[in-house]
């Protein structure tokens, strides 16, 4: 019978997660709104200047007009509505469901009811120019 002791398990694993957290926890307790674009768009969405992925690119959407970003395939629901991504249109269009805000919508969104997260997640698209 041996009295040994079975190797360490690493707790590196953890350790990653938990500074993910950490930063994740950081940025949105700068920047209350960042936290909010985590949580409901960056599935989706990027606000790194011309980094598209499953949606466009967020980057300056504050004033841009809709469906202009370029090498993203909008729908055509979307392209003909002549909307501007202002302040009002935003909150408007994020704060109920895609397909009810604009039929034949590409975006697949259940809409932000809390009107302080909507209005951080705003702000915060706000500053990413």
């Amino acid at each position: 019978m041996s009295l040994r002791k079975p190797p360490a398990r690493s707790s590196a694993p953890r350790w990653a997660a938990a500074l993910l957290l950490a930063a994740a926890a950081s940025a949105s307790a700068a920047e209350p709104g960042a936290g909010v674009f985590m949580a409901e768009c960056a599935e989706c969405h990027s606000v790194a200047k011309g980094k598209n992925k499953r949606g466009p690119s967020l980057f300056g959407v504050v004033g841009r007009p809709a469906a202009t970003v370029a090498g993203y395939k909008y729908s055509g629901a979307l392209s003909q509505t002549g909307w501007t991504w202002d302040e009002a249109t935003l909150r408007r269009y994020l704060a109920q469901p895609s397909d009810t805000a604009l039929t034949g919508t590409k975006m697949e969104y259940e809409g932000l009811k809390d009107a302080r997260q909507l209005d951080a997640l705003i702000g915060y698209l706000r500053s990413r120019r």
